[in-house]
């Protein structure tokens, strides 16, 4: 620990709620394991010029200086103050150019969600991590809630042949569909049925979405984005046993944690492969939609992404 015995957490990007939350929570005098120890202690408000990040930055930016967080003007002046560093900013599409201003210094990075705005930036991003030997990982807060992670549910339900996963769905102008959004419900899918999706084939239609994906030993996995009427997060698993639901939002408490616990061991509790393949599913559905709803590998579009 440094500085009065606390890391402390440098912010790139001000325009989204998780500011608040997140300072909340690291701020929070009853914080204890992985959450405590930390102080948010700079924000550097860069951001881009869609209408969710330039309306917002002001508001969220006020936000922190009330929760004592020091406004920085400068990059450099962020990584000066900040043992740990976290990409936040609302627009995805700039989060590899963070990341190249960040990554040189070598301190561990979270990137919020999405890791990119493209799967070819993704790949790029995680590459320069590695070459630079730059701790960091992305993760939507879905994966770590207390019900997708008790392993109760997977006790009782035994080998996991199968899984739908469900949520609202809000697309955001200037990004791949389902990257801004889509990410949350994808990620609980991911968590349940774990790696090895082969194809992807997407329906879109002004109510629901519908992406479902074939995984290399035949299971299946689906997604289903709500666009209207109630829009809760959750998930059927249908598995050996038991056919197990499970119902939960997602917990900015529980993600939080694994932040803590990633930046005290700098180990990442998500790996770049595993996220990666999670891009490449989104991006391939968006492929299927392009190509009126033929089956899209995920080989394929990787492969274009690291061209």
């Amino acid at each position: 620990m440094t500085h009065d015995s606390f890391l402390r957490i440098g912010l790139i990007g001000m325009d989204t709620s998780h500011v608040p939350a997140f300072t909340k929570l690291f701020h929070d005098p009853e914080a204890s394991g992985d959450l405590a120890g930390f102080r948010v202690v700079a924000g550097f408000p860069d951001g881009s010029d869609t209408p969710m990040s330039r309306d917002r930055i002001e508001g969220f930016t006020n936000e922190a200086r009330d929760l004592g967080v020091e406004i920085v003007d400068s990059v450099g002046a962020l990584i000066e103050r900040s043992d740990r560093l976290m990409i936040v900013s609302v627009d995805g599409r700039i989060h590899l150019r963070q990341a190249e201003a960040l990554f040189d210094v070598g301190k561990p990075v979270f990137v919020d969600k999405p890791v990119a705005g493209s799967l070819a930036d993704a790949v790029a991003l995680y590459d320069l991590a590695e070459r630079l030997g730059v701790a960091c990982f992305s993760a939507s807060s879905t994966r770590f809630g207390p019900k997708i992670t008790d392993p109760g549910w997977r006790d009782e339900a035994g080998e996991v042949l199968g899984v739908t996963s469900w949520g609202p769905l809000a697309y955001q102008a200037g990004q791949p569909e389902l990257f801004f959004y889509g990410i949350h419900g994808i990620e609980a899918l991911f968590t349940a049925m774990g790696p090895g999706c082969e194809s992807v084939t997407r329906v879109k239609t002004p109510v629901h979405e519908i992406v479902s994906g074939v995984w290399s030993d035949g299971r299946v996995g689906v997604y289903r984005g709500l666009l209207q009427g109630a829009k809760p997060y959750g998930l059927t698993i249908h598995a050996e046993k038991a056919v197990v639901n499970l119902v939960e939002e997602p917990s900015y408490e529980a993600l939080c944690r694994e932040i803590g616990r990633f930046f005290k061991t700098e180990i990442p509790p998500v790996s770049p492969a595993a996220t990666l393949e999670i891009y490449a599913f989104m991006e391939a559905a968006d492929e299927s939609l392009r190509r009126g709803g033929a089956s899209v590998r995920l080989a394929e579009v990787m492969a274009l992404a690291r061209e």
